[in-house]
């Protein structure tokens, strides 16, 4: 044998093992992205776990932006095999994906959750509009000549004499969430076509109105309090005048410790969200790589639980966590998506 063979044929000893050292690296499923849908994937993670398919995977909550930019990396075990999102995967994310060689996604709708506005069980019972929270959170407001000026509102009642006559201060999450893009649309877009000088500048400038609902004040009245919504609920809790914005689910688990304000007349509770008359709501996803199916071991097995009637069922354990169901025809469809492996095409609407 020459020299050079015999280098060659360790070269491929070497690949060999680093390639079976790979796959060897990652016997557990792993999952990134926001801190809305994380109990729930959680939950279904831990009955995958009990049920011997499986080591129970690994979830962590990134926000949903960050869990699109870890996901879309790449494919192969250094990369997660799925991502929870509070939000459908954007046409960028989506167009990353496939820069970097991620090709075949499988999009799971989960459900619904409401945007809930909280606060402590103690604190004052809140009946806000979506105007009224535009005017205390956005960065600049239309001062008394229409003209845009940097928020004066320091008081909730500064707003409204019938609101309390407390700091303006609102814990909520950070850019990198699904929830703050959707509190965005929801609340401030909404609200800010309440507004008659805002309505006119929607019509007269278009962009500058986005700039004007997407931009949130930085003065101490909003606070970035991180992907940890839990902590949120903590802080809440130890402050009855501030106010939290947060996945509806979080506020179901802690009826003890806080309470939600209604909106626009309407107060969000599993019947109100599930009914549509809470008009803070959104849809709730997974994505999947089709690609790790049959690499990363258990993968098509934990989708098959996660779309099981025992997890997204009307009466499934998913429900009893918060998620609000989707119509049974809806979720039939969804179902029968998911377990062909179907994956997402530009042509989805994106």
């Amino acid at each position: 044998m020459t020299l050079r063979s015999t280098i060659s044929a360790a070269a491929l000893v070497i690949a060999s093992v680093a390639i079976a050292g790979a796959a060897e690296a990652r016997d557990q499923i792993r999952i990134v992205g926001s801190s809305t849908v994380y109990p729930f994937t959680t939950a279904v993670a831990e009955q995958f776990g009990k049920s011997g398919a499986g080591k129970a995977p690994v979830v962590e909550s990134t926000g949903t932006g960050g869990g699109m930019k870890l996901f879309c990396a790449g494919v192969g075990t250094d990369h997660p095999d799925a991502t929870n999102a509070s939000r459908r995967m954007k046409k960028s994310e989506f167009d990353d994906c496939a820069k970097n060689g991620v090709k075949d996604i499988v999009e799971l709708k989960v459900g619904f959750d409401g945007i809930v506005i909280a606060n402590a069980k103690k604190g004052p019972d809140l009946k806000l509009t979506k105007e009224q929270l535009f005017l205390a959170l956005a960065r600049e407001v239309p001062g008394a000549d229409g003209k845009l000026v940097a928020n004066p509102y320091k008081t909730w009642s500064d707003l409204d004499k019938s609101l309390p006559n407390e700091k303006i201060e609102v814990l909520g999450p950070p850019p990198t969430s699904g929830t703050r893009d959707s509190f965005l649309e929801l609340v401030m877009e909404q609200g800010a076509e309440k507004v008659p000088a805002l309505a006119a500048l929607k019509k007269a400038d278009a962009k500058a109105f986005e700039k004007t609902w997407k931009s949130l004040r930085e003065d101490g009245a909003w606070v970035d309090a991180g992907e940890n919504d839990n902590l949120i609920v903590q802080k809440l809790d130890a402050n009855p005048k501030a106010v939290g914005v947060f996945g509806y689910s979080f506020l179901e688990e802690n009826t003890a410790k806080i309470k939600g304000a209604m909106v626009d007349g309407v107060a969000p509770d599993f019947d109100t969200i599930s009914s549509g008359q809470y008009k803070v709501a959104r849809p709730l996803f997974v994505y999947f790589k089709k690609q790790h199916v049959g690499v990363v071991p258990g993968l098509d097995k934990f989708i098959a639980e996660y779309v099981s009637d025992k997890a997204l069922g009307e009466d499934g354990y998913l429900s009893r966590k918060g998620l609000v169901p989707l119509p049974k025809a809806e979720l039939a469809k969804v179902r029968a998506d998911v377990q062909a492996l179907t994956t997402l095409s530009a042509e989805a609407g994106l």
